[in-house]
């Protein structure tokens, strides 16, 4: 080999890693630039609501339910895949396609029932970031309430910015709240092997556990984010050829699998820590402010803190969605649009006039878990009933065996949610 060949050859050489590294970071940029709209709906997943449940369920019952938080998450991945296909397909969003599908009539009565629900939610939620507010800061309730509003009509100002603002905004909340549970696991030191067994092995101690666990997997899945996911698709929807669109929706499997997969580990990082510390010294815990007190004294000031964090960022983010899951819904049942921040104003409404009159801020959040399970079934029903048909969801609609596990789950949580309400009724919470 002469020495030119060998000058010649060096560079080869040097660049090949080089040009797989770039190669990499494309490949990285693009994928991040699907990213986005499950973390906004994973919000939903780690509300205030589940919250209460899952400390509650922990502090009784140890370890035993986390298989249920798995179920939970694993049905939620299906019903969020369907909702973000349906759009991708159609090119609208599940109300929009509603609309197009079922007559006027039985549109505005799917708005009413739909909006009920957004306004459910959205209680649970602002009272989540007003009770945040004020474990944190000492800050009295009317007070706190009306600061979170403030800070809610903030995060909802920036949807003038674009999808992706908002995106980036709810991303970095998750996050807060993904590493204040982080901090917990970590002071908590739970049993990991009893973690493992009871991941995989499900199990009920007795009828106050199935009754949590009713509420856990009953109240898990909302359907104000199974409308808005729908929508939040659509911001990336630039290619209408069947090519472009088995891409896009491959891309979003993996947003929903990282998305989803975070929120488990939130809401198991609850229960967790509420079984390694409150079970462990023997004490049953029933509310977000005994959680909160009692977090101090057995691990730190540290702890109690990130707990309030959590459930602060958690309020003020998921009521964010929930305001514009609201405006998803009304836009595209009854072609209606308001300003958000006069919606905004409404929803919150209701919530001030709980903590004005000084109603127990967890009986309201068990009210409207009971509303919301009334109206789960319905846009998961409508869903299936849209995605089955091949005239409006082309070479993406349901194939049988899809549809079938679509009803399985369907029925399993009007089932459960069925379980939930007549529980609640008959006072045998």
């Amino acid at each position: 080999m002469n020495i030119q060949t060998m000058t010649d050859a060096v560079p080869v050489c040097v660049n090949v890693p080089q040009r797989a590294q770039k190669g990499n970071t494309l490949r990285l940029r693009h994928l991040t630039s699907f990213l986005g709209p499950a973390f906004i709906v994973s919000v939903a997943y780690i509300d205030p609501g589940n919250f209460a449940t899952n400390i509650s369920g922990g502090s009784k019952f140890n370890y035993a339910l986390i298989w249920v938080i798995l179920w939970s998450n694993l049905m939620a991945i299906f019903l969020q895949t369907m909702s973000a296909k349906l759009g991708i397909a159609t090119g609208h969003n599940l109300p929009e396609m509603c609309a197009s599908v079922f007559p006027k009539p039985v549109n505005w009565i799917f708005w009413i029932i739909a909006e009920i629900g957004a306004m459910a939610t959205d209680l649970a939620e602002f009272l989540g970031g007003t009770l945040g507010l004020n474990l944190l800061f000492n800050i009295p309730m009317l007070y706190a309430g009306l600061l979170t509003g403030l800070m809610t009509f903030m995060i909802c100002y920036m949807e003038k910015y674009g999808q992706k603002a908002v995106e980036v905004i709810i991303t970095v909340l998750v996050a807060v709240i993904s590493g204040a549970y982080l901090v917990e696991i970590f002071l908590a030191k739970p049993d990991w092997t009893q973690v493992g067994i009871h991941t995989i092995i499900p199990s009920l101690p007795n009828g106050e556990a199935v009754m949590i666990a009713v509420g856990m997997l009953g109240a898990t899945v909302m359907p104000h984010v199974i409308y808005l996911h729908s929508q939040l698709v659509q911001y990336r929807c630039v290619d209408s050829s069947d090519e472009a669109k088995r891409h896009h929706l491959k891309m979003e499997k993996i947003d929903i699998a990282v998305a989803m997969n975070i929120a488990f580990f939130v809401n198991a990082a609850m229960l967790v820590v509420s079984a390694a510390v409150f079970y462990r010294n023997g004490m049953a815990v029933d509310t977000m402010q005994q959680a909160h007190k009692s977090l101090e004294p057995l691990l730190g000031s540290l702890s109690s803190g990130a707990f309030g964090i959590a459930l602060l960022a958690s309020g003020l983010s998921s009521s964010a969605v929930g305001t514009m899951a609201g405006q998803t819904i009304m836009k595209g049942f009854v072609n209606i649009s308001i300003p958000i921040n006069l919606r905004r104003l409404i929803t919150m409404m209701p919530a001030l006039l709980i903590i004005a009159l000084g109603v127990n801020p967890m009986n309201a959040l068990v009210l409207s878990q009971v509303a919301l399970s009334f109206i789960l079934p319905l846009p998961i029903i409508q869903m299936l009933v849209i995605a089955k048909r091949k005239d409006l969801m082309g070479s993406f609609a349901n194939k049988i065996s899809v549809q079938i596990l679509g009803t399985i789950i369907a029925a399993v949580i009007v089932v459960l949610n069925g379980v939930l309400l007549y529980l609640t009724f008959t006072g045998r919470t």
